[in-house]
């Protein structure tokens, strides 16, 4: 989510924890026997979040693998997450809400949830044996960070005019359509100078027909 959970100074069990996430209207997030209440998201971090899932839905029709939203928890450990988006191949959890096995876990980044992403979730989700790749992705700017297992965890990064390589799923995604209806500086101007050159583009055409 795009906001920064609010901390309950709760302590409960796993099983208490996924029996209440049944009937709860918020969801939250669970470490370490503590229970974080997620906020809403912006709309700019719902365009992302949903524009790398439907381009990923698109490419594993058909497939094993099985994109899901941030509806779905992952489980490390004795910890629980929402991430915005993942994939998992081979679903041996078994459970219906959650799952221990994904290939790729992509968050979108916010000024609330950076420190939280970009820490504690980095560190705890390249614990998780299946995991090959941890993408962030900015929503106040134009940036996609993807993170392999074979690389180490080095972060590689892309930007507009960019094709976004996820190895973990066999698919490049353009960084113009992950961020497509984003309203940030790096979209406006983006948008202003391919309108230009459309337009340069137009011009010469319509010369040469002269």
């Amino acid at each position: 989510m795009s906001a920064q959970p609010r901390f309950r100074q709760t302590w409960i069990s796993v099983e208490d924890y996924l029996a209440a996430e049944l009937l709860s209207e918020i969801k939250h997030e669970y470490v370490d026997g503590q229970v974080f209440a997620m906020t809403g998201a912006s709309l700019n971090h719902d365009r992302i979040a949903g524009n790398v899932f439907g381009e990923l839905r698109n490419h594993l029709r058909n497939k094993p693998c099985e994109p899901f939203t941030s509806d779905v928890k992952v489980k490390v450990g004795m910890h629980f997450f929402y991430p915005d988006t993942m994939v998992v191949c081979d679903n041996s959890t078994k459970h219906e809400y959650y799952t221990e096995t994904p290939v790729l876990i992509v968050e979108v980044l916010s000024k609330s949830t950076r420190r939280r992403d970009e820490t504690l979730k980095r560190r705890l989700y390249q614990t998780i044996p299946t995991l090959q790749e941890y993408v962030l992705i900015e929503q106040d700017i134009v940036d996609v960070e993807v993170c392999r297992r074979n690389e180490g965890w080095v972060s590689n990064h892309y930007f507009l005019g960019d094709e976004a390589r996820f190895d973990s799923v066999d698919v490049n995604l353009s960084v113009a359509e992950i961020y497509a209806r984003v309203d940030n500086e790096d979209m406006r101007a983006f948008i202003a100078e391919s309108q230009t050159n459309q337009a340069n583009v137009d011009l010469g055409r319509a010369a040469d027909t002269f």
